[in-house]
């Protein structure tokens, strides 16, 4: 298992080893063991599964203020998805500032999304789905959002049409208004 930092403290790629042969491939997908000897202490306790049949579907920018924040651990094991980080943590050297990444089901990557950062992805194919683990259970009175083409942020998505997206996306706050109590 490969980890590798990015320009945002804290969000890191993980590539497992896969293992092929002629039956197909293995892979190892989280390592208790081996994110401790990264220094990662983590523990999962709830895994997410969605899917999104068009191409253009957007989902976010999702986050969850503390005392219930979650760390994501996001891979894509259908189709293709542009995975997006930004960190709202006040007081960072990268605070607004974004990281994206293409995971797909052929590149087997995952992104790390620690507590802090607000996550979202865009599909790149029809039929997608994405799996993503969490450290701590969902919390509807923690919900928080951020509007996925705030101009502030600036993420560049790769695909320049009206995404798909739901009310609840479309209605989301700038980021100066939304509400989020994450400190560096």
């Amino acid at each position: 298992m490969k980890f590798t930092p990015t320009e945002l403290e804290g969000v890191l790629i993980i590539e497992p080893a896969v293992f092929g042969d002629h039956r197909g491939w293995f892979m190892e997908t989280f390592s208790e063991a081996k994110f401790q000897e990264q220094g990662l202490q983590l523990q999962f306790v709830q895994d997410n599964h969605s899917f999104s049949a068009t191409n253009g579907t957007l989902r976010g920018l999702h986050y969850q203020v503390n005392p219930k924040a979650q760390t994501k651990l996001v891979r894509c094991t259908k189709g293709a998805i542009f995975d997006v980080a930004v960190d709202i943590r006040r007081g960072s050297p990268s605070y607004g500032k974004w990281f994206g990444i293409e995971l797909t089901a052929d590149n087997k990557k995952q992104l790390l999304i620690p507590k802090g950062f607000a996550h979202g992805f865009m599909t790149l194919t029809d039929n997608v789905e994405v799996q993503y683990k969490c450290d701590e259970l969902y919390a509807p009175e923690c919900d928080g959002g951020i509007l996925w083409n705030d101009p502030e942020i600036g993420i560049k998505w790769p695909i320049h049409i009206q995404p798909v997206l739901s009310a609840k996306d479309e209605g989301a706050p700038l980021f100066k208004n939304s509400s989020h109590n994450f400190v560096y």
